[in-house]
C-alpha cells in the first residue's frame, strides 16, 4: 500500500520560482501526490505568475495558495530530487548536501511570452501541457541518462 512507503521529497527549481516551477509543483501535488512530497523554489523569486494561477485553474489545479520563495528556505530539507527547469537555474543550482540527484529538465519560460493576451495564455497553456507530461512520467523519467 503506497501510504506505507515513504514520499520521493522533489524540489522544482527555476529563476523566478513564478512560473515552470510553480505549475509543476502544482502538477506533482494534484497528479503524484500519493507519491511525491513537491516544493518550488526560485534563484531570485519574484511572486506567483496571475497566468500560471490562471493557466492551472483551467486544467482544474488550484495553486492560488502556493508562494514565492528562494530556495535558502529549503535548505533543512533532504531532498531525493532537485529538478532544475530552467539552464539559469542549472548553471546556478548550488550544491546539495545528503543524497538529493539534481535533474535538468528545460522548459520554455512563459513569463516572457509576447504578443496577445491570447498569444501569451497560448505559450502558458502550452509549457503547462508540456509540464504535466514530464510530470506525469515521473519517478521512471528521473532515471533517464539524458539528463
Amino acid at each position: 500500500m503506497c501510504s506505507d512507503k515513504k514520499k520521493i521529497k522533489v524540489l522544482f527549481l527555476c529563476t523566478g520560482n513564478s512560473c515552470r516551477s510553480q505549475i509543476a509543483e502544482g502538477w506533482a501535488r494534484h497528479l503524484k501526490g500519493n507519491i511525491i512530497d513537491a516544493y518550488s523554489a526560485g534563484i531570485r523569486p519574484i511572486g506567483v505568475s496571475s497566468r500560471a494561477i490562471k493557466v492551472m485553474a483551467e486544467a482544474g489545479v488550484d495553486i492560488s495558495a502556493q508562494k514565492s520563495q528562494h530556495l535558502v528556505e529549503f535548505s533543512e530539507i533532504d531532498f531525493d530530487y532537485v529538478i532544475t527547469l530552467c539552464d539559469n537555474a542549472a548553471e546556478n543550482c548550488p550544491v546539495f548536501t545528503g543524497q538529493a540527484k539534481v535533474f535538468h529538465k528545460s522548459f520554455e519560460d512563459p513569463y516572457f511570452a509576447t504578443g496577445s493576451e491570447e498569444d501569451i495564455m497560448e505559450t502558458f497553456r502550452k509549457v503547462r501541457n508540456n509540464i504535466k507530461y514530464f510530470i506525469e512520467a515521473m519517478p521512471n523519467n528521473l532515471n533517464d541518462s539524458d539528463n
